[in-house]
């Protein structure tokens, strides 16, 4: 049996999707299909009911699922315990972070901490939001940042895990502007001449945030999607070169706005995200890292001393 069979089927039971957890395990369907049954060879049972739609375990599978857990989270345990051999007497702090965040917010914060955390050794792993929450759950990683929003929580149960806020995040539509400092494109465009849009990739969280808010707009928003990334460096780096409008968080963006290198390409088109931060809750069995529980502390203190809801582009 292979480590990374647990894994698709870790991801298989929380997408309840072939498909879908192929399209994350970066694999094609059949070769994802062909993994899961290797394990119920192994298993000598069935693991997962394909009479069903979308796709559940068997009894059997609910177990190994929990079993899964366990036994991905002792392997990455003892790898760590291996690696702290390696690096004897240091605190490294490990992050998991989504691509996006990595970029615009994470180099931002971790200045912020300067004069209270001195020396803050730091470790961190840009991923998708999928991933970068299985590293937490997998005991891959002392803290995960992500972005929240109430119709697209993170599953993570509150009784393991707990969080704290750090501040909100913006999106919002950009564009270059022409010569006289309007935008070259400008929402909500016409059904016979759709403005190009530059999009995220299907399963980046940020684009399902800007799908939602397309589709809960008063009014019919027309774009043509010609190119997509999962990064909002990548759109952005192309919203400057004039190739279409993007949405994009604020702090990405902060300095382009204020030199006037990208403009609103359109108002009440924007969205509130919490940006904010998780841990594993310290028990007889997790015991955190003391640099680790030096910085969710100082963050405790200053979310009881900083007003909720600020803004990060503000600092």
């Amino acid at each position: 049996m292979e480590t990374k069979w647990l894994e698709d089927f870790v991801s298989l039971a929380e997408t309840r999707s072939f498909s879908r957890s192929a399209q994350l395990r970066h694999v094609t369907q059949p070769a994802f299909s062909r993994r899961i049954q290797a394990l119920e060879a192994w298993a000598g049972t069935d693991l997962v009911d394909r009479s069903s739609y979308p796709t559940r375990l068997t009894p059997a599978g609910e177990t190994l699922h929990a079993q899964s857990i366990e036994m991905l989270r002792s392997l990455q345990s003892t790898r760590t315990m291996l690696r702290g051999h390696a690096s004897a007497g240091q605190d490294v702090v490990e992050f998991a972070v989504p691509h996006t965040l990595a970029f615009t917010f994470f180099p931002a914060w971790v200045s912020s901490l300067r004069g209270k955390l001195d020396p803050l050794k730091c470790r961190l792993t840009a991923m998708n939001v999928h991933d970068a929450v299985l590293r937490l759950v997998e005991s891959r990683c002392d803290l995960l940042i992500s972005y929240h929003h109430a119709l697209q929580p993170l599953q993570l149960d509150p009784e393991r895990y707990e969080m704290l806020t750090l501040g909100q995040e913006v999106l919002a539509p950009y564009v270059k502007p022409v010569a006289d400092g309007t935008p070259l494109f400008a929402l909500p465009g016409l059904a016979s001449q759709p403005l190009p849009y530059l999009g995220y990739a299907p399963d980046a969280y940020l684009g399902r945030m800007v799908d939602m808010l397309l589709k809960a707009s008063g009014t019919a928003i027309h774009l043509d999607r010609v190119y997509e990334t999962d990064m909002a460096e990548g759109l952005k780096a192309m919203a400057l070169e004039g190739h279409g409008v993007a949405f994009l968080p604020l702090s990405a963006v902060l300095k382009e706005v204020q030199a006037k290198t990208l403009v609103s390409a359109g108002a009440g088109l924007d969205l509130r995200l919490d940006v904010r931060i998780y841990r594993e809750r310290p028990n007889a069995k997790v015991v955190p890292k003391i640099q680790a529980n030096a910085l969710w502390q100082e963050l405790q203190s200053q979310a009881t001393s900083q007003p909720a809801g600020r803004l990060l582009a503000s600092k």
